[in-house]
């Protein structure tokens, strides 16, 4: 039996509900992400090199990544980086990231119209 001095578990100073919601955060991203298929699962094997019972420990909700694994997540994954920016109040940031893949996707299409631009030139010049 513990003393009732000292310092506490962190299930019984109110931190546990913060855990949970931290999982099932990940859990409903990754299903987002992924779906709830076995490929789903073995993509997430891939992302990260964890075990399949880890993989499916995080999709089930029952445990959340830690560390390395989930940056490896972050890195792959916009639904998890979604998530983890929302649990930590920068929900703001998420904002900047969409800027970035925008511009990445006007970047190209710019690029596609460039190009179907000079394919169509040498067409109109033999027309005049």
């Amino acid at each position: 039996m513990f003393p009732n001095m000292g310092k506490t578990f962190p299930d019984e100073d109110g931190r546990r509900g913060d855990r949970l919601e931290y999982q099932a955060a990940i859990s409903a991203a990754l299903k987002r992400e992924l779906g709830g298929s076995h490929r789903a699962i073995k993509t997430a094997m891939k992302w990260t090199g964890v075990s399949e019972r880890t993989a499916k420990n995080w999709f089930a909700g029952s445990h959340g990544p830690a560390g390395e694994h989930l940056i490896e997540l972050l890195r792959h994954s916009d639904e998890v980086a979604a998530a983890v920016l929302s649990l930590s109040g920068r929900s703001e940031l998420r904002v900047v990231a969409g800027l970035h893949q925008t511009r990445e996707t006007l970047r190209q299409v710019l690029e596609a119209l460039d190009a179907l631009s000079e394919a169509s030139a040498p067409e109109a010049a033999e027309n005049e």
